[in-house]
């Protein structure tokens, strides 16, 4: 890797970053025309206050307390000129959601995941606390499927004990091991401390230019 890079990815995720569109289809999709890394993770898993936390802003994704808020394939330019997009995708796993909407939902996932030249890489989000759970799993298997290659990120580290968050990444990491899509990198973060959050910005950076 770059030695430079960290310090580039710390620059780029400071600068502008911009709210494109959100896409509840795939005609909708914006021309793929720059490098995008796609943000996938449960419902409630932290996903909004990681974007928000990896780039340095309060309201780019919108947090909400109400599990599967984010409906849609939401995208965000970053760099001018842009240098990559950030799709944060639909959160997983929740009752709350209609059936025919879940389904809608999986459709429009799984197309995206498939059909996308520009996909460079995925980020599945774990909450710490819990470890992987099936749903996880079969979004996994997914981007296996689609030959997405996809790092797991644990959030909400701070919640837990060190040995706990140690002993959960180990497990992860011995499972994500039987996945051929899944990075052997893992990463533990918290959008609270911002522990973890500059390697991330660094690997999205990394991915981009893959």
């Amino acid at each position: 890797m770059d030695e430079n890079l960290p310090e580039v990815a710390r620059k780029l995720f400071a600068g502008p970053i911009e709210f494109l569109k959100s896409a509840p289809g795939l005609q909708f999709l914006p021309d793929p025309t720059v490098p995008e890394i796609a943000f996938a993770g449960r419902s409630n898993v932290g996903k909004s206050s990681l974007l928000n936390a990896l780039t340095n802003r309060h309201k780019l994704a919108r947090t909400s307390n109400t599990p599967g808020r984010t409906q849609e394939l939401n995208f965000f330019d970053v760099g001018q000129p842009i240098v990559l997009r950030l799709v944060d995708m639909p959160g997983y796993g929740f009752a709350e959601a209609p059936r025919d909407i879940v389904k809608r939902w999986r459709f429009l996932i799984n197309d995206y995941l498939r059909g996308r030249q520009v996909l460079k890489r995925a980020l599945v989000l774990v909450d710490a606390r819990h470890g992987l759970k099936d749903v996880d799993r079969d979004v996994m298997s997914m981007l296996d499927a689609a030959a997405v290659s996809y790092h797991i990120v644990l959030t909400k580290g701070d919640k837990i004990k060190p040995s706990e968050l140690e002993a959960t990444l180990e497990a992860t990491r011995v499972e994500a091991a039987k996945h051929p899509a899944a990075h052997p990198t893992l990463f533990a973060t918290s959008s609270e401390t911002g522990v973890g959050i500059a390697e991330l910005r660094t690997t999205v950076l990394e991915a981009a230019r893959s």
